[in-house]
């Protein structure tokens, strides 16, 4: 869009959901209010990833009585990063926001989003200011992921944004280009580029239910984000081999200096078991990574979509009502 300081844009919501019965529905009323508010076509994509409970029928009948709602069904839980990519290449608004499903994201923060938008940013992204509903492990491994993630990488993701963004769609687009099977948005974001700006928020409470995202989700996300943008552990690998080989080399020297002039014999099993197995062990751990590229290449190379849509519901800003594939 041309001059967006004076623009009403169209505005998508894409909401990821996977088991929020509890508090769907209110969540859905309010988001539809605030974005309401800010301009008169608006659109709710609600994306149910294979939720286990009532998520589905209350998406459904949110989009009976909402035009304005739509639900695309994914036919098994596939991730939120694919849930998100699904809601993304579905939207069709002039800017995307994207918000989770619990209610913790505040609806307060959508007209200063927006603002910044007019003011040229096309991407503004929600930093969460304190981090004091996780655990003290939890917060010590996202500090060294960031730090790990960025280390001596061109491309730097800010440390303790989220999802919770609104998107110009020019970076929608360049989001919805990219094939990669293996997907960790937050890298996404930035690795796209385009001028960003990040704004602060307390997350509020969960409408309802209880978090689905536990240490062991984020330790899972975290590898998948160290390995799709980091080549750091490799480097480590090798940066580690070449460590060993020079304390070897320099070892060797010192037991040839000892036996030849100081007359040192060499008892010899406890060093050649000890250096054995910290070879082994370190040989091992190199195999191991190098598997988790590879296996990461394999299921690139399959070429296999990111999801599958069992169900699309609802109008939106399409102005048709879609039906069901099933």
């Amino acid at each position: 869009m041309s001059d967006r300081h004076q623009s009403t844009p169209s505005i998508s919501c894409v909401m990821p959901a996977y088991n929020e019965a509890g508090g769907l529905a209110a969540v859905a009323e309010r988001v539809l209010a605030a974005l309401k508010a800010l301009s008169p076509q608006v659109e709710i994509i609600i994306v149910n990833d294979g939720s286990r409970d009532d998520t589905s029928a209350i998406a459904r009948r949110l989009c009976a009585e909402h035009p304005q709602l739509r639900l695309l069904d994914l036919s098994r839980n596939f991730g939120k990063e694919a849930a998100l990519t699904a809601g993304l290449e579905a939207a069709s608004g002039d800017v995307v926001i994207l918000m989770d499903a619990d209610g913790q994201h505040p609806v307060s923060l959508f007209p200063d989003m927006l603002e910044k938008w007019r003011q040229g940013s096309d991407v503004v992204y929600a930093v969460r200011r304190s981090r004091e509903d996780q655990s003290g492990i939890h917060k010590r491994l996202a500090n060294l992921f960031y730090s790990l993630v960025n280390f001596g990488n061109q491309v730097k993701i800010p440390a303790g944004a989220g999802d919770f963004r609104l998107l110009d769609r020019q970076v929608v687009r360049a989001l919805n280009s990219l094939p990669e099977r293996h997907r960790f948005m937050k890298g996404l974001y930035a690795w796209v580029g385009f001028p960003s700006i990040a704004i602060d928020y307390l997350p509020l409470e969960r409408e309802g239910g209880q978090s689905n995202f536990r240490l062991r989700g984020a330790l899972r996300l975290g590898v998948t984000g160290l390995l799709a943008f980091s080549s750091a552990p490799l480097r480590a690998v090798g940066f580690l081999g070449l460590l060993l080989s020079m304390l070897s080399l320099g070892y060797g020297a010192w037991v040839v200096i000892e036996y030849f002039w100081l007359g040192i014999s060499v008892p010899g099993y406890a060093t050649l078991v000890v250096g054995m197995m910290l070879l082994s062990g370190v040989q091992l751990t190199a195999i191991g990574l190098l598997a988790e590229y590879v296996a990461r290449i394999y299921d690139e190379v399959k070429q296999r979509p990111n999801y599958l849509v069992a169900a699309r519901i609802g109008q939106g800003l399409s102005g048709e009502k879609a039906q069901t594939d099933k």
